[in-house]
């Protein structure tokens, strides 16, 4: 294969947009509607000046694109990391627009990312970063318009820095302008373990669509930052049992199972899962191949593919991270019988209380965290049940089921709005 032909493969942004165009056959969509679903409406690179610890500055470059805004304001998350690149972020961005689609809420999907490498800045650093991108991107963000949130090495912390730089900007408080923040400035009780429990719902459904029982079901988890830890813990107090899981360090196993608050308590103490002394240690890549019921991966994209998919021993894999599938590696699952969650299902919970936080801030008015839990699974289980039925419908996998849901929602929005002028 020349280098051309894996460079096509590989990218991000030609992976997203292969996806829409195999359901845009399935479903028949008009070709007008088509090409307009296709590209970004809107793509923004600005250069971002930090003062640093030296008393010098650096220049960062950094991105946010608005993909569709038919359904409503924009919504997605921001993301520090040195990887970051403008085809990824165009791609998060199309993925937001049909998770948003899919779970039925009043957002288009928008993304933003800075590349740095936060874990080489200091606190006072990252304030610098954060405070001047937001000032950049100001122009095309706010809670009408469009709405960030956390994502890779972004926290509550850095979520506070941008409401509060964009409220400076016009005099007055607004939180509406960013969900994910912390609860005393206007964030949403439950909105930190919103992505696990929402993969936890799903998974669940997808569990009693098989007939299989939850208790003892041997979960592996690949990353283990917020989604993954949180996966871990919320699956263990259901009563599936978790076997394995990994960091960016490394991983351990136990096919007994993992005392998941030990665990936790590890990562915390010394920054990763390897050296836990309640399992043997293994491979981070070998997580994805373990021998498991469920399989989570829970960090960056690109992870399974067409080499090691055929080696996926789980019968279910629930994407908590963003397009861990190559589409190779998709239709070896669905062939191999495997049900993929997709990332636009199983990963929805951090978006729906995003939108349930939103909604807080606009009314100032907050709600308990079992009404906001209460809320998050209906959703989820709905979307599900959705997606799970246009696949039946199409003999498709659950990615396609997905996608004819969520893309025919937003053409039809598109259409209904039509084109001005």
């Amino acid at each position: 294969m020349d280098l051309s032909a894996v460079q096509a493969r590989d990218n991000v942004w030609e992976m997203a947009q292969r996806q829409l165009d195999e359901v845009a056959l399935l479903i028949g969509l008009n070709e007008s509607l088509h090409g307009y679903l296709r590209v970004p409406k809107r793509v923004l690179e600005v250069s971002v000046p930090v003062r640093m610890d030296d008393g010098g500055f650096r220049m960062f470059t950094g991105y946010r694109v608005q993909h569709n805004m038919a359904r409503g304001p924009g919504k997605g998350g921001i993301r520090f990391h040195p990887d970051v690149t403008l085809d990824e972020v165009k791609a998060l961005a199309m993925w937001m627009t049909w998770k948003c689609a899919l779970i039925n809420i009043p957002f288009g999907g928008a993304k933003g990312g800075v590349i740095c490498d936060p874990k080489h800045m200091s606190m006072q650093e990252l304030e610098n970063l954060t405070r001047r991108f937001t000032s950049e991107i100001s122009i095309i963000i706010g809670p009408e318009k469009d709405i960030p949130a956390p994502d890779v090495y972004t926290t509550p912390k850095i979520m506070a820095w941008i409401m509060d730089t964009f409220s400076m900007q016009h005099g007055y408080s607004i939180p509406g302008v960013v969900t994910g923040k912390p609860v005393a400035i206007g964030g949403s009780l439950g909105r930190d373990k919103a992505t696990a429990r929402g993969c936890l719902y799903v998974v669940d459904e997808a569990m009693a669509t098989l007939g299989k029982p939850v208790e003892n079901a041997r979960v592996a988890i690949q990353g283990f930052g917020n989604a993954g830890m949180y996966a871990a813990q919320l699956m263990a107090e259901r009563g599936y049992r978790v076997v394995a899981v990994s960091d960016s360090h490394g991983g351990v196993a136990n096919d007994k199972g993992l005392d998941v608050k030990q665990l936790i308590a590890h990562k915390f103490e010394t920054g990763s899962v390897v050296g836990f002394t309640g399992g043997e240690r293994a491979d981070n890549r070998a997580i994805l191949e373990y021998d498991c019921d469920v399989l989570v991966p829970a960090a960056l994209e690109k992870v399974i593919t067409r080499e090691n998919a055929p080696r996926v021993r789980a019968q279910i894999v629930a994407e908590a991270a963003n397009g861990p599938t190559m589409p190779e590696a998709d239709d070896i699952l669905f062939s191999r019988g495997i049900m993929v969650l997709p990332d636009i299902l199983a990963n929805a919970g951090g978006v729906t209380v995003s939108y349930f936080e939103w909604v807080q801030d606009l009314q100032a008015n907050f709600w308990d965290e079992e009404e906001i839990n209460e809320g998050l699974k209906r959703k989820m289980v709905r979307a599900f049940r959705e997606t799970y039925e246009q696949a039946r419908r199409h003999g498709v996998s659950m990615r396609k089921g997905a996608y004819c849901v969520a893309v025919s929602r937003v053409a039809e929005a598109t259409k209904l709005r039509g084109l001005y002028p």
